[in-house]
Parts: C-alpha cells; structure tokens; sequence
C-alpha cells in the first residue's frame, strides 16, 4: 500500500497544482503502523497539519476519500484543504496547520480519558520542526505530570529544520522529561507498531521518533526537498516519479 499511497500524493499534487510533497511522503509508514494498532476508541491526530495530502492519500487507499476529491484538494468548493478540517471530513479529530497546536489537543484528549475513564488512546504525530514550538514543550510537561501512558507522541524526525534550528537530541531530551523513548526507523513499518503499541509500566507516555527521509521514495525530492517544499511536478516530472515509485 505504500506505493499506492506515494503515487496518489505524486498525482494529487500534480493535478491540484500545490501540496507539501516532501512531508506527506516521509509520513507515509508511519500512517501504515498506525491503522494496524489502531482501534476504535483510539483517537488520531495529524498536528503536522502540512502533511495532509499524505493522509487524505492513505484515506483513499482505505475508501473513505475518491481519488478526485485528492485531485482537487485546496481549490475552490473542495472539502480537502491544505491542511485538514474537522468540520467537513469525518476522519479528521482536529483542525491542524499552525504548528504546536494539535499535540496540546492530544494531551487535553488524553487527560479527559483518564479523567472519564474511557478505553483507548490517542495518538499523535507532529514534525520534528514542529517541537521547536514552546507549547510542544509544555505539553510534554504535562502529559509526564499526569502519567498519561494513554498517550502517544509520534515525530516525523525528517531533518526539517537543518537549516535553521536543528532538532537535535529528541531523545535524550524526552528522557528528561520522563517519557518512555523509542527511536526507530520511520519507514519501517513493524518497528514501529512495536513501538506505537507500547504501555509503560510506570504510567510514563510513549514518544516514538521515527527516523525518516523527507520526501520518501522520489530520488529528486529526497536530494532536494527545501526547493520542493511547496511546488507540484510538471507533466513530465510526474511521469517520471510515478515510474520510479513503481520501479523500487
């Protein structure tokens, strides 16, 4: 499913003329792991809102969106925009896109579980550009405080900000934060279903950084994903990527 899931943000980009190629492409195992452990009472939110054509794709492979609806994504009359809304797509638990939002979402959903004592957790991915946003920090006091090991915090570690302010050292700086660390690689898709299911036995939440490669799968995007960051192929471009995602 991944190839599928690779050509449609290819050839929802391409047709809708934008899109984060580069983002939605490395998220995309990541999104696999997460509907294998998944369950019904489990709540899922994408707060790298600029991801979305990665997740509006995996949501055609699961039927709940039509290739079309991708194709037209962030025009005019669309339900799709270019980052998700809650008000006009059913698998969608928050509206995201200004970064540093949708975790402190997560942790506040994760608390009124506990408080309620409902099943099931909440799982959420944010981008490794995102954790430079105070509020993540603060979430991740919080969701230690309350021993909220109903929670998951999945980061797209996809080297976003090496030109800026590098997030270096997730890890151990989660530890001093009394998470429970996993550090996998992100396109490894039973790495990180072992990981994405795991309970701490001290009540601490679960982060898991996802080791992965911006713009996933295409050579050109991957060797050049900053002047990627918010352009569609050409018609020739996108012939060629679709070929190569097929090819590997």
């Amino acid at each position: 499913m991944d190839k599928e899931i690779r050509k449609t943000i290819i050839d929802a980009a391409f047709h809708a003329g934008h899109g984060h190629i580069p983002s939605a492409l490395s998220i995309v195992e990541i999104l696999l792991a997460i509907d294998k452990v998944k369950q019904e009472e489990d709540i899922f939110v994408l707060s790298k809102g600029h991801g979305c054509l990665g997740y509006y794709a995996y949501l055609v492979q699961k039927g709940e969106l039509t290739i079309n609806d991708v194709r037209n994504f962030g025009k005019k009359g669309s339900k799709l925009g270019g980052h998700p809304d809650r008000n006009k797509i059913k698998n969608v638990y928050a509206s995201t896109g200004s970064l540093g939002h949708g975790f402190p979402i997560s942790v506040g959903s994760a608390l009124a579980k506990k408080i309620k004592g409902e099943k099931g957790k909440v799982i959420c991915l944010i981008g490794d550009g995102e954790s430079n946003e105070g509020s993540i920090w603060e979430s991740f006091m919080v969701a230690s405080k309350n021993k909220l090991d109903n929670l998951v915090c999945v980061i797209d570690n996809n080297n976003s900000q090496i030109r800026s302010l590098p997030s270096n050292g997730l890890g151990e700086k989660l530890l001093c934060f009394d998470w429970n660390v996993w550090n996998v690689d992100g396109h490894n898709v039973d790495m990180l279903v072992r990981a994405i299911s795991e309970k701490d036995e001290d009540g601490k939440p679960v982060v898991v950084i996802a080791n992965t490669v911006k713009g996933k799968g295409v050579s050109e995007i991957e060797n050049d994903m900053f002047a990627w960051h918010h352009r569609a192929p050409n018609e020739e471009e996108y012939e060629k990527f679709i070929k190569e995602i097929d090819e590997k």
